[in-house]
């Protein structure tokens, strides 16, 4: 080997080493990163501090996942150069942390100005059902449990028009029993079964922050079938960002399955 090829190649080796270094710290900022995202809702979860210093939180550790991303690209070039693979295959592991990282908070934000700033959502917007046995569970909750009327009809409508009352072709009370049984499926906390009403109430927490929605569910004859309308309330916030939409979706989903 020449004076010159060592040089060479002593350079390689040095860049190998930096990338490597570099990807420690890339990797270590995403993890770190991941780590605080999680503290954020699980914080919030269990009363640590206000589910608005969660997100405060949380909007730092996606800066943290952006620069994690940026560090570990830095670094996978630094180690390409210096054909240090194994520096190369960690600093990828760091940008995709880093970048996964960053967007959940963004997809979050996008869907916040994608959908109304609206927390009331129903299949039923002219007569949408009532709670009752919940009603002393939401007394501290910041929003009512009283339905918003026709402008937050209007902005479900545009919104989520696909939201419509579910028919179903059997009598009330099978309809109930089939109502309640996903109601079961879905995991959430039932409050009250009333078939002679035709209401079933129940509450669902959110896994990260612990959000505590409440669903109403009323299950009306109509001839020989029998009509099913849902309604998800959020306890607190503003906007859901179409959280209540989503379980009002996946809940006719189960309760249609099969026909």
């Amino acid at each position: 080997m020449t004076e010159n090829q060592a040089s060479v190649h002593g350079k390689k080796v040095e860049r190998g080493r930096s990338g490597w270094r570099l990807a420690l710290t890339g990797i270590n900022l995403a993890l770190l990163a991941a780590v605080v995202a999680l503290a954020a809702g699980f914080g919030s979860r269990f009363g640590l501090w206000h589910f608005r210093t969660g997100f405060e939180i949380l909007k730092w550790s996606a800066y943290g996942g952006l620069a994690a991303a940026l560090v570990s690209l830095a670094a996978a070039v630094l180690s390409g150069k210096g054909r240090y693979w194994k520096g190369v295959l960690v600093s990828l592991i760091g940008v995709l942390g880093g970048v996964l990282i960053f967007a959940v908070p963004l997809s979050w934000r996008l869907t916040a100005q994608r959908v109304p700033p609206i927390h009331d959502i129903t299949t039923d917007i002219v007569n949408p059902p009532q709670f009752v046995s919940i009603l002393p569970l939401r007394k501290d909750a910041p929003n009512p449990a009283e339905y918003g009327g026709p402008e937050i009809a209007v902005k479900q409508r545009a919104a989520y028009p696909n939201l419509k009352t579910v028919v179903l072709n059997a009598p009330p009370a099978q309809a109930f029993e089939r109502s309640l049984d996903a109601v079961r499926r879905m995991g959430w906390q039932i409050v009250a079964a009333e078939p002679k009403d035709g209401r079933i109430e129940a509450t669902d927490t959110t896994f990260w922050f612990g959000f505590k929605d409440d669903i109403v569910i009323r299950v009306a004859p109509a001839g020989h079938r029998s009509l099913v309308d849902v309604r998800s309330v959020s306890r607190v916030g503003r906007s859901d960002v179409g959280t209540n939409a989503k379980r009002i979706r996946n809940y006719l989903r189960m309760l249609t399955a099969g026909g």
